[in-house]
């Protein structure tokens, strides 16, 4: 194998997804030095590089070469140096990472595409996550026969691939017998591409359709995808009526994915439809206390409690600043102070829109020149339905605030009727241009 080219490849797509600074900073005299059984391992010129590449950007990196390289199985961080400026082809390693990271952990398994670090031993549960959770427990008590499919929904970097990577170790565990499969939908579509091209469409059929259990991640990508949604669809009733588990994981409920056939809503509504929202604070202070442990670092808990508060994103990037902070206190080999940690995340936080959802309704309600606990009352009046209705639409588009929060905070409403609410308003907004400006307007007075 050329690892020269291939990591030229690579960094051409790495290149693609991330600022030119951050490119030229980290990924500046770094190569692949050799591939071992699946394992590459990338040279970096010092510790720091090689700190940061492992906790901001492996993820990105192990994508970006299993995408170009199929048979990789892990990646290793070594620090190089080199031994003569006239020579520089002759590298020294002198330090892995596999001290503080096991080289275990980062492996994928081949035959499941599973990565053994997804497990539920490691995992939070809070009110962002707890019927997801609760549902996923189910499966793996009786895979097949409860909420079959299970679609998981949410914005990224919420724990969704953790969840449903955890499911499928969890019942490789307690049936060994029982063949898993994980993949992305992408690499669904590909295959099924592949063997239409080849003329090995029974082959695809029979390599998907001997699962016990089969994971399919970011599905929302499935909406144009006429002959793949036909395929899925079939591959599905063939699991359902022979009782094997499918799970589904997407960024937006299946009622908001493009061109999605009804055929296919039918059968995800049959099933456990079931959203991940952002962690609340317990939430994200209980997965920051378990990071810590994983990376062995002890830091004050005025520091971890002033994270928890100020990051309230999704879990990535709740971890990201983790590991900014990490990184610093690593290098200075000392505590760092509430100051410190305060600049560190400033210029690292986006700025975030919040608003209780108090406020929204009052908003909306003055807009519309309604009382304000009118849009709690159960009432059929056209003029406070659809007011509740814009509430409910924009509580989640614009707060990604979960529909079973958002229910239960407009009068206790299931979250079905909000679902529904959020489908009307979405639909109207295609052909009313009036509540389009109406909302345009409202979303002003937000900030």
């Amino acid at each position: 194998m050329n690892t020269k080219q291939l990591w030229k490849n690579c960094l051409v797509e790495i290149e693609a997804g991330i600022s030119k600074a951050n490119f030229s900073t980290w990924f500046k005299n770094t190569s692949i030095i050799k591939e071992e059984l699946g394992i590459i391992y990338i040279g970096v010129p010092n510790e720091f590089v090689r700190d940061w590449l492992m906790n901001k950007y492996h993820k990105l990196i192990t994508k970006t070469i299993a995408d170009a390289f199929e048979n990789m199985r892990a990646v290793e961080y070594i620090i190089t140096k080199i031994e003569n400026a006239a020579k520089p082809e002759v590298i020294r390693t002198t330090e892995t990472v596999e001290k503080e990271l096991p080289l275990k952990d980062l492996y994928i398994n081949p035959d499941d595409n599973l990565n053994p670090r997804y497990h539920f031993n490691s995992f939070i549960v809070g009110t962002f996550n707890e019927l997801a959770y609760a549902a996923s427990q189910a499966i793996i008590d009786s895979p097949g026969t409860k909420y079959n499919p299970f679609f998981i929904y949410g914005g990224t970097g919420l724990g969704k691939t953790h969840m449903i990577q955890a499911v499928g170790n969890s019942i490789k565990e307690k049936y060994p017998n029982k063949r898993v499969h994980y993949m992305t939908l992408e690499k669904f579509a590909n295959d099924f591409v592949n063997s239409m091209q080849s003329n090995k469409a029974n082959s695809f059929k029979e390599k998907y359709r001997k699962y016990d259990l089969l994971i399919i991640d970011d599905i929302q990508f499935i909406g144009k995808m006429e002959k793949i949604q036909e395929e899925l669809f079939h591959t599905f009733n063939t699991f359902h009526e022979n009782n094997k588990q499918i799970i589904f994981s997407s960024d937006k409920h299946p009622n908001y994915i493009p061109e999605l056939a009804d055929r296919l809503k039918s059968r995800f509504a049959a099933g456990m439809i079931v959203d991940i929202s952002e962690p609340e604070y317990e939430s994200r202070l209980a997965i920051l206390k378990v990071k810590l442990r994983e990376l062995n670092v002890d830091l004050e808990e005025e520091l971890v409690e002033y994270v928890a508060s100020s990051v309230q994103g999704n879990i990535r990037e709740l971890e990201g600043s983790l590991n900014l902070i990490v990184c610093q206190y690593r290098l200075k080999n000392k505590p760092l102070t509430l100051a410190e940690v305060k600049n560190l995340l400033k210029n690292n936080m986006k700025p975030k829109k919040n608003m209780a959802i108090k406020e929204v309704v009052k908003i909306v309600s003055e807009y519309y020149k309604l009382e304000e606990n009118s849009v709690y009352e159960k009432t059929r009046k056209k003029e406070i339905v659809k007011a509740r209705q814009v509430v409910m639409y924009l509580l989640r588009e614009d707060f990604n605030v979960s529909y079973p929060l958002i229910g239960q905070k407009l009068g206790g409403k299931d979250h079905t009727t909000v679902i529904h609410s959020c489908l009307k308003i979405r639909t109207d907004l295609k052909n009313d241009p009036q509540l389009l400006q109406e909302l345009e307007q409202i979303r002003i007075m937000f900030k």
